[in-house]
């Protein structure tokens, strides 16, 4: 049965189940949700979580879904065990507070045996074993009596194992899971903690508690029950397949082994033959459809979070490749294959094929350049290990190797022991999880102070959602309904002091889809309050942080009281003409690039916009300026601007444009139009009413933001205009200053450029004629140190290049069977620059001009490095050059 089939059969047993009702089949969301304890959808039931919290309410009662999921702690792991993949799809069916244990164990049970003939899976009953956690005798004997199973044949297994969370606060429940036996030849028997032989592959989760605080798996808090108890299932889509296809792991299935098999045609290598070689092909395979689906959803390579992840997968799939003996670019040939096979399910891959495989291809070239050069910078290790008779990389190379190069830590240890070295891996791991631990501070500092979600969980719970007004006026009276410091409800805040602030009903706008939040003030009787930020920590609360300006805001004493909030109009006008320019500027862009440049993040802020787009190469001025007469063009137009309210797959079949990595709701979503289709896109954001209203589009700047993603910048309305008023104020000075028109100004500037660049050269030829002809006095100076003509000189003034260019002339001077060294160093820019230098003779002796250098950087507070016959350095202690000169002769007689 192939993987298509499975997924057929999963959901349709679910869409017309007659015994608990009929679930709503609903389409995976993006692998990317606004969740901050979530890189990554994790799992089936992610973007169900507002209904299993109960911060919404769901709108069916039943739900099942295939939902796509990465998972990137066991990277390294992948396609060593059959368990370790990094993209895999869930099968899950879910009961907002509709049927529980019974009606969960009763659906899976019939599904996984009832006859392939009769649209199940047909899998045979006495190789299946329910498990419980220890202690669920209620789920004991529910399976006992839906399976007629023995108590024998119900396995009981401790919270490690059945019970499950996310492992971050959220919902939690006890669960049970289908194992199947898959034989003696996978481990012992009734080994239910080691082997492959029990597998599970269906996980029914019976939700019913909320976890404040999950510490590990097996460790946590209960918080309380959730407000309803539910049902969430997952059943692995990767392991059903071959079980079912009589594969013995996921990487041999009908959905991942052809490219295995193109791997094969492209290598030479066959897969089976060789431990080793079967890990690298099983890499490939995962990561290539792992980063295909990740680049389809919108995340592009980068240094950090997501876009690092989607890095190192590509990395990781083109250095296996290359590994297995393939040299040529990979991803080209493999990418397609993937796609064939995730295609008929997924069809943007093919829809938007050509983005995909352009910022995969440029990822690739990119890492091949990192191959070369991190090779090279290896190779110069180590040489220089060798030369001083070492025999291991520090944990610091191998660290530098990876984090400044990219080079992946394999690829150096395997490099090494090819070159017979061996590597400090404990001290590159250390430094590693250095690394990890900073990124995770700085995680947890992005989140914000307040990462429990609790207290505004329970202010809505109480209060119910904000009355949020937004679109409809710029002012209100409201109702204080909480007020919060440091996480925690207060009584008061006092003058100057800042807070938390939830009112009933409020008409500003919370940061969200880019826009940043509204400004303004809230007056209560006897004071002022100025609004800082403006957010939504829970789905339906909007919380306002606020400053005290005027008077003692008390909540209590303003009870019967009106607040009056109001948002700073200006501020709007110029938000509204920002997000509505952001629009244009998106439609704009695909006119001039074609449709494939789509938008994958943005912000704007009044008077001005940021877009970033997935495109490879720079846009050329030609194309700049096309960009802003477009828009331009529309604004004169003045294309109306509408807004209506639809269902997501409604706006998906009219051509709405999402944007990558933002997730919406199925039943109702905002979608935003600029000139009819000319500009129709999914938007929850404030804009003007006609295009005419935006005032102008000035783009200032376009620049790179990583590998395969562009950002455009531009001004509108009042901001656009100053910025033009700017540079015609520059453009006046420069004609003043050089008595010439604006028509003549470039010729006139390139023409002072040319002569300055003419002064330069001459200015450097006469500086390197004066350098040169003080080299023969300096070398004439050499003492002699065993033979050895030494010459240790302070080049006062001189730097960088000078410096160098002294020592290597001084050097010269010495011809024939004369040993020499030759250290310079200058102290120009209030830095210290040395060069130390060693002729032929001086290096049969043993003299080295790099272990030179190191001995004497530390002295001049640096570092640097080189070969044996040249070395160059720099510093920071000036007032000890002196003192460095002076230890040259005794360095070069201690040889």
């Amino acid at each position: 049965m192939d993987t298509a089939e499975i997924r057929r059969r999963f959901i349709a047993h679910f869409e017309q189940n007659t015994s608990v009702g009929a679930h709503t089949a609903v389409p995976s969301a993006s692998l990317l949700l606004d969740d901050p304890n979530l890189l990554f959808v994790n799992a089936g039931m992610v973007p169900f979580k507002p209904y299993l919290l109960g911060q919404a309410t769901p709108p069916f009662p039943r739900a099942t879904s295939v939902q796509k999921c990465i998972r990137t702690p066991d990277i390294e792991e992948v396609g060593k065990t059959t368990r370790h993949g990094t993209f895999f799809e869930m099968c899950g069916n879910f009961s907002f507070g509709d049927y529980f244990k019974q009606g969960a164990i009763e659906l899976a049970w019939e599904l996984v045996t009832k006859s392939q003939a009769d649209g199940g899976f047909g899998l045979d009953e006495s190789v299946l074993y329910p498990s419980v956690l220890i202690g669920d005798e209620e789920a004991v004997a529910l399976w006992k009596r839906i399976t007629g199973l023995p108590d024998d044949r119900i396995v009981r297994l401790p919270p490690k194992e059945n019970y499950w969370s996310m492992g971050v606060p959220g919902p939690g429940g006890p669960c049970s899971e289908i194992l199947i036996d898959r034989g003696p030849e996978y481990g012992a028997e009734r080994d239910w903690d080691a082997g492959d032989r029990y597998l599970e592959f269906w996980n029914l989760v019976f939700m019913q508690d909320e976890l404040s605080a999950v510490r590990s798996k097996s460790d946590f808090d209960i918080a309380g029950q959730l407000p309803s108890k539910n049902i969430d299932t997952g059943m692995g889509l990767e392991r059903v397949a071959y079980l079912l296809q009589g594969k013995n792991n996921m990487y041999e299935t009908d959905v991942m082994f052809p490219v295995i098999e193109h791997t094969e045609a492209l290598t030479g290598k066959k897969y089976g033959a060789d431990h080793g070689d079967d890990v690298r092909f099983r890499v490939v395979a995962d990561h290539v459809r792992s980063s295909m689906m990740l680049i389809s959803d919108g995340v592009t390579p980068g240094n950090e979070g997501r876009g690092y992840v989607l890095r190192r997968l590509l990395r990781r799939a083109v250095r296996n490749v290359r590994l297995l003996g393939y040299e040529d670019p990979a991803l080209p040939e493999l990418f397609p294959v993937s796609r064939d096979r995730m295609g008929a399910t997924y069809t943007e891959l093919h829809s938007d094929w050509e983005r995909i495989s352009r910022v995969a291809l440029a990822e690739e070239e990119a890492f091949r350049k990192t191959l070369q050069s991190g090779t090279q910078i290896f190779d110069l290790a180590a040489g220089d290990l060798k030369r001083s008779g070492e025999n291991r990389l520090s944990g610091d190379q191998a660290f530098k190797l990876h984090d400044t190069y990219g080079f992946p830590i394999d690829l150096t240890l395997e490099m090494a022991a090819e070159a017979g070295l061996s590597v400090d891996e404990p001290g590159f791991r250390s430094l590693m999880a250095e690394q990890r631990e900073r990124a995770k501070a700085d995680a947890r500092a992005k989140k914000g102070q307040h990462a429990d979600l609790s207290v505004y969980r329970g202010i809505l719970d109480t209060h119910g959602p904000t009355d949020w007004l937004a679109y409809e006026t710029l002012e209100t009276e409201s109702s204080p309904v909480a007020l919060l410091r440091e996480g925690r409800s207060v009584d008061s805040l006092g003058y100057d002091e800042i807070g938390e602030l939830i009112l009933d009903r409020t008409p500003f706008y919370a940061e969200s889809g880019g826009q940043s939040p509204d400004a303004g003030i809230i007056e209560f009787e006897g004071g002022r309050l100025e609004v800082l930020d403006v957010q939504r920590p829970v789905k339906g609360l909007v919380v306002h942080q606020v400053r005290v300006v005027d008077g003692e805001f008390t909540p209590a004493a303003a009870h019967g009281h009106q607040l009056h909030a109001q948002v700073d109009p200006e501020w709007r006008i110029g938000a509204r003409q920002a997000h509505s320019g952001t629009h244009v500027v998106h439609a704009a862009l695909r006119e001039v690039l074609g449709p494939t440049a789509l938008q994958s993040g943005s912000f704007n802020r009044p008077g001005y916009l940021r877009l970033d787009f997935g495109w490879t190469t720079a846009l050329t001025p030609g194309q700049l300026r096309e960009l802003e007469e477009i828009s331009n063009r529309a604004l004169r137009e003045d294309l109306p601007v509408s807004w209506q309210y639809m269902t997501l797959p409604q706006a998906k079949d009219w051509g709405a444009i999402a944007l990558f990595g933002e997730t919406y709701d199925q039943s109702k979503v905002r979608v935003v139009e600029i000139g009819g289709p000319w500009s129709r896109e999914l938007c929850g954001g404030t804009h003007v009413e006609h295009a005419s209203q935006i005032g102008t589009v000035v783009v200032t700047g376009e620049s790179s933001v990583g590998s395969g993603s562009r950002r455009i910048e531009a001004f509108t309305g009042v901001e656009g205009f100053a910025y033009l008023a700017r540079e015609r104020d520059v453009v006046d000075q420069l004609t003043g200053l050089l008595k010439t028109q604006p028509d003549d100004l470039v010729g006139r500037v390139s023409d002072l450029v040319e002569r300055l660049r003419a002064a330069e050269k001459e200015v450097e030829r006469a500086r390197t004629a004066q350098l040169l002809a003080a080299a023969g006095r300096i070398a004439e100076q050499a003492v002699d140190v065993e033979g050895v003509a030494v010459v240790a000189h302070r080049a006062s003034g001189a730097a960088g290049g000078d410096v160098r260019t002294l020592a290597t002339d001084v050097r010269g001077r010495f011809q024939g069977d004369r040993p020499a060294v030759v250290v310079v160093i200058g102290d120009g820019g209030g830095k210290v620059s040395l060069v130390t230098a060693t002729n032929e003779a001086a290096r049969a002796r043993g003299l080295s001009a790099n272990a030179l250098l190191r001995e004497l950087g530390p002295v001049l507070g640096g570092k640097g490095g080189g070969k044996d016959d040249m070395a160059q350095g720099g510093g920071s202690e000036v007032g000890r050059i002196d003192e460095a000169l002076g230890l040259v002769p005794g360095l070069v007689g201690r040889g």
